[in-house]
């Protein structure tokens, strides 16, 4: 990420090229670098460490789950990966992706949801506890602010026509 390539995992177990297409599920282990294009959800063992990747060439029409998903390519589909989800200059997300920790490079595309993973360690987060969460909340204060003012004000300013200016009695005229 900023400058540096995104490269298939070290230990690539399964390599799908750029010419096939499959139709159905994908369970595997370990590593899994997609060239092709897969009709079908694509899962990792849970029991394993497992890294998927998948090139500019590489698609899949349905969900990703691994414990690491690099992307530079297209899903059509949720991304559920408890660790690093990274995500290249030409990756395209039509779903929520679903991350432990996340990088994106300038480029790529998510049409849907960032949803964090729950901290390790049973515990969840507070809320509010993320810095995009913090802002989140601060811009719909501010959004609500302005609004409360304007009314405050046209009350105010209501009322001071009413009675005129300060100093004159009856109507202003």
């Amino acid at each position: 990420m900023f400058g540096r390539e995104l490269k298939p995992p070290a230990a690539v177990d399964i390599l799908i090229g750029k010419s096939a297409r499959i139709r159905g599920d994908i369970d595997f282990a370990g590593g899994l670098h997609l060239d092709g294009c897969v009709a079908g959800h694509v899962r990792a063992s849970p029991d394993s460490p497992s890294t998927l990747s998948v090139s500019e060439t590489g698609s899949i029409e349905g969900s990703a789950e691994a414990n690491n998903v690099i992307l530079n390519g297209t899903v059509h589909g949720d991304i559920v990966a408890s660790g690093r989800v990274a995500l290249g200059p030409r990756a395209k997300v039509h779903g929520d992706v679903h991350y432990g920790v996340i990088e994106t490079a300038l480029g790529a595309e998510i049409l849907g949801r960032l949803v964090p993973a729950p901290a390790r360690g049973g515990s969840e987060r507070a809320p509010g506890s993320t810095a995009g969460e913090r802002a989140a909340g601060e811009r719909a204060a501010a959004d609500r602010a302005p609004a409360e003012d304007a009314a405050a004000t046209e009350d105010g300013a209501a009322g001071e026509r009413a009675a005129g200016p300060p100093g004159r009695s009856g109507p202003a005229g």
